[in-house]
């Protein structure tokens, strides 16, 4: 059986079809959940920035997923952090459910949903075994994701302070994690077993 060139990764270890797929599907999405929860709350420090390591989980999960389990399994976590559970990367301790997600990084949770459709757009399309293509894909969700999280926080606290605190800081740090994902998905699909 050929390999068609624009599945995502994970299409490979589902089954072909019925209840044993939607099943797996739903075991991934939990899965892909309590990574992002683990990803938010590791922090690597790196100069005054705390950095999680959510937005490169969102990347890996979007390009190994595709685009509509990718989304899928980003809304299943939106959905427990409504519920209060502490998935967030400062909850519990800065309030739990909807009372978090309107507060200052709203726009920033809203605008992983949307990098997942397009990362996982792009692994849909073949796009994730080119490190430049993969790159472009990644770089534009990134923008996107940070353009949404800085026009919730303009609203907020104002553009002069959303741009000082809400970007900038972030510049370097999601540079490195947007290169890290254009890397990572492209190097895993060159020691896969090429199947004609």
């Amino acid at each position: 059986m050929a390999i068609a060139s624009t599945r995502p990764l994970v299409s490979f270890a589902l089954p072909q079809k019925g209840a044993a797929r939607l099943a797996a599907q739903l075991a991934l999405a939990i899965g892909g959940t309590l990574l992002l929860t683990v990803s938010a709350k590791t922090k690597v420090m790196l100069g005054p920035v705390d950095m999680s390591m959510q937005t490169l989980a969102v990347f890996l999960i979007a390009a190994s997923f595709g685009m509509r389990l990718g989304v899928a399994t980003l809304l299943l976590y939106m959905a427990e952090g409504a519920m209060g559970y502490p998935v967030f990367q400062a909850t519990p301790e800065k309030g739990i459910g909807l009372a978090y997600m309107l507060g200052s990084t709203g726009g920033y949770l809203a605008g992983f949903v949307v990098m997942a459709a397009i990362v996982g757009w792009a692994a849909d399309r073949g796009w994730d075994r080119s490190i430049v293509k993969f790159f472009g894909a990644v770089l534009t969700a990134e923008i996107v994701m940070m353009a949404m999280g800085f026009g919730w926080l303009a609203m907020l606290i104002g553009a002069d302070k959303a741009w000082q605190f809400g970007v900038m800081p972030f510049i370097v740090p999601d540079l490195i994690k947007v290169a890290l994902a254009a890397a990572i998905v492209p190097a895993v699909w060159s020691v896969l077993p090429k199947r004609r």
